[in-house]
């Protein structure tokens, strides 16, 4: 492109330059959206194993909010200096995608998770618990009526998890 001899100023010398140098990558702010990525689908393979995660999603939480942090800084970079960084567009639709990721997540959690129905058949502290017959580690049967024959008292232990 050629500037005309009577348009050489500083000001379209400085357009002209500022045309030609290649904008980088806002890292931020696809960092973020990676790390949104990692806090919606680690919960169920991963963080659902131990209970200090699985009872509270506080780390999920916690991988949110970083990546929120990414986010809002690649956004401070493309929108403050335009003509150095990329990622006015991108970046506002990775914010934008990760919010309702976010909101869906808590959703799932916080009010979807809640809604399971209680179980009025189960027994309650103190109450005596039904008969049942289970195999021990050898095979063979017993019975919890048979238990309580042979011993003052029984103790149930009831596994929540996976096997």
């Amino acid at each position: 492109m050629e500037l005309s001899p009577f348009r050489r100023n500083s000001k379209s010398v400085c357009v002209l330059q500022s045309h030609l140098v290649k904008r980088s990558w806002n890292t931020p702010i696809w960092a973020g959206f990676a790390v949104a990525l990692v806090a919606v689908f680690s919960y169920i393979p991963f963080f659902v194993r131990f209970p200090i995660t699985r009872d509270f999603p506080w780390a999920n939480l916690l991988l949110f909010l970083i990546g929120g942090g990414l986010l809002a800084a690649g956004l401070h970079r493309a929108f403050r200096q335009p003509e150095r960084y990329r990622g006015k567009v991108t970046g506002v639709v990775f914010s934008v995608l990760a919010v309702l990721l976010c909101g869906l997540f808590c959703w799932g959690n916080f009010v979807f998770s809640r809604r399971v129905p209680s179980s009025s058949g189960a027994p309650h502290v103190g109450q005596q618990a039904p008969d049942f017959t289970l195999a021990d580690a050898s095979g063979k049967p017993v019975a919890l009526s048979e238990l309580r024959k042979t011993n003052r008292a029984v103790l149930l232990i009831f596994y929540r998890g996976y096997w």
